[in-house]
């Protein structure tokens, strides 16, 4: 089990961050014209957010890598030894892969809405159906639910610390989008968030 996960984590983190973030960029560039990355380097609380999602990004590729490419390294990592289980990891590989197939079919749901973070300077359409009629963040909701499969797959301090610092970072970036959301879509957006939960 090691030794295929010491193959196949570092290809499939890969094709996630592919997948998830740069193919749905591209599409909406080439249809649209319109730059879906909205984070920019100023010091503002949004793309502050933004900057850390990053860090935090960066890190888990390291710690994926790390546990891939050297055992004596990755011990730095302050492996969760009680954790080490089969099943665990094989409940982390399902529900990583459900959390992928999740947000594919998500981003496929918001269509030309997608966006990297809050897009001002274009009005997006309110997106109420497929997956966004269970969830309004359908698509944090399965990076949530990614981060923790990969701590249960290599569990260690710093995957903890991405776990649980994904999940506060995504916490406060779903606030600042409400707050835009309820701007540019009014009463629509509020009727919405009486039906459908922040989650689920």
């Amino acid at each position: 089990m090691i030794s295929f996960l010491k193959y196949y984590l570092p290809s499939f983190v890969l094709v996630y961050l592919v997948v998830i973030f740069i193919l749905p960029g591209i599409k909406v560039y080439r249809t649209t014209g319109i730059n879906p990355v909205t984070f920019g380097r100023s010091d503002n609380a949004h793309d502050y957010i933004g900057y850390i999602m990053k860090v935090l990004t960066g890190s888990l590729m390291i710690a994926v890598l790390l546990f891939s490419v050297s055992d004596t390294a990755y011990n730095y990592l302050t492996p969760i030894t009680y954790l080490q289980y089969e099943w665990i990891k094989y409940s982390g590989l399902f529900l990583v892969h459900a959390s992928f197939t999740w947000i594919i079919i998500s981003q496929y749901h918001m269509k030309l809405s997608w966006r990297i973070g809050v897009d001002e300077k274009n009005k997006t359409e309110l997106i109420t159906t497929g997956f966004f009629s269970l969830s309004r963040n359908p698509i944090f909701l399965g990076m949530i639910v990614s981060t923790a499969a990969i701590f249960l797959i290599i569990p260690n301090a710093v995957t903890f610390f991405i776990m649980v610092s994904t999940y506060i970072v995504i916490q406060i970036q779903i606030r600042l989008e409400e707050d835009h959301l309820d701007k540019q879509h009014g009463l629509s957006y509020r009727e919405y968030k009486k039906k459908v939960s922040r989650l689920l």
